[in-house]
């Protein structure tokens, strides 16, 4: 059965942003069929974050995802691992609250932990060794100071999804198709929350 397109929220009755899961899958089905998409489709995300108190949630949750991915790393690494793990343990992700000291200390020995810059012709640009670290980063910096940026949790997003392959550059492509279903997962919890109240578990949890 073919998805009906969806209709402007004023005529459906459905809030701003329905059916975004529906245009996420449809941007994982490309991948698979055409090997790759262009990073920009996901800013179909930033009509979805207009609405309100969604964006912590989705930055608690990026984080969380990432914390779910780690590897072997340093000991330095290890330790802020295990910081955020404990900072995050029992945050309730559908209405986050984290304690503000705590997350902005994090926040910043995250931020200086990958503080190396390298000069080009044109720009400044950080040197990322740990991703899944700048992911709890970014996370954090959304929840604590970008909440009503809707621009802001589509470079999160994008970050979160894009990945290089030599066939097509960095785009989304292999492993993007996998985050991409993951944050249309948390969009369909997210929306079954606001409209019954009810909880139910994230993909992966």
């Amino acid at each position: 059965m073919k998805p009906a397109k969806d209709q402007p929220a004023q005529q459906s009755g459905r809030a701003p942003g329905a059916g975004m899961s529906y245009k996420l899958q449809k941007i994982v089905t490309d991948i698979n069929k055409c090997g790759q998409a262009n990073l920009t489709r996901l800013t179909v995300l930033k009509r979805w974050f207009e609405v309100p108190h969604r964006l912590p949630p989705f930055g608690v949750f990026i984080a969380g995802q990432a914390l779910r991915q780690t590897p072997k790393t340093t000991e330095e690494a290890a330790e802020l691992f295990r910081e955020a793990h404990d900072l995050l343990a029992n945050v309730d992700v559908f209405d986050p609250r984290i304690p503000q000291a705590g997350a902005t200390s994090l926040h910043a020995r995250l931020k200086a932990f990958q503080n190396e810059y390298n000069e080009t012709r044109w720009a400044s640009v950080r040197m990322i060794h740990n991703k899944n670290l700048f992911f709890v980063e970014s996370g954090l910096g959304l929840y604590l100071w970008h909440s009503h940026l809707p621009t802001e949790g589509y470079r999160l997003a994008a970050a979160y999804c894009e990945h290089y392959d030599p066939r097509y550059g960095n785009g989304l492509n292999g492993p993007s198709a996998e985050r991409i279903e993951e944050i249309a997962g948390f969009v369909r919890m997210i929306e079954a929350y606001e409209a019954t109240g009810s909880k139910r578990p994230f993909p992966n949890s």
